[in-house]
């Protein structure tokens, strides 16, 4: 994939086809100078990733509950990663679980983002999310914090 120096280089990791597809769309219909590459499952993530002459992603939103290597597996494999292990991430779930937002807040996760199930609240969200400079946000992360709201 070739980029741009200015392009927002954004992946996201989702089994589910309608959330990838709204994403898409969601990041097609904003501002960003963005390019942005999907992954149905967590396998096919790590193996993108894994791959010695690929770019690494400014933010990679990643799905927990994918089948076979889900998203907790993915987020202890990037961590453990000396080559991955910078790559900010923002954890982007169905789940409310307070273990699951406690589990990926210790994993090393930046950030938790509830789905939305209104288009228009996606938008403003992932906006939200691509505007933070993630060199300056990654210290100091708290509970409060890393649970987006908005």
């Amino acid at each position: 994939m070739k980029l741009n120096a200015d392009q927002m280089y954004i992946v996201l990791a989702d089994d589910d086809e309608d959330d990838r597809f709204f994403f898409k769309s969601a990041v097609d219909e904003m501002e960003f100078n963005s390019k942005l590459k999907t992954f149905n499952g967590g396998q096919e993530l790590m193996d993108f990733l894994s791959q010695d002459d690929v770019a690494k992603p400014h933010i990679l939103f990643l799905d927990l509950n994918m089948p076979g290597l889900s998203g907790f597996d993915c987020l202890k494999l990037i961590r453990n990663n000396p080559k991955l292990r910078d790559i900010s991430i923002a954890i982007y779930s169905t789940s409310n679980s307070e273990k699951d937002i406690e589990e990926t807040l210790s994993g090393g996760a930046n950030i938790y983002i509830h789905k939305p199930n209104d288009f228009n609240r996606l938008k403003q969200i992932i906006r939200h999310v691509l505007k933070i400079n993630w060199q300056y946000q990654t210290s100091g992360l708290n509970r409060e914090s890393f649970f987006l709201s908005i």
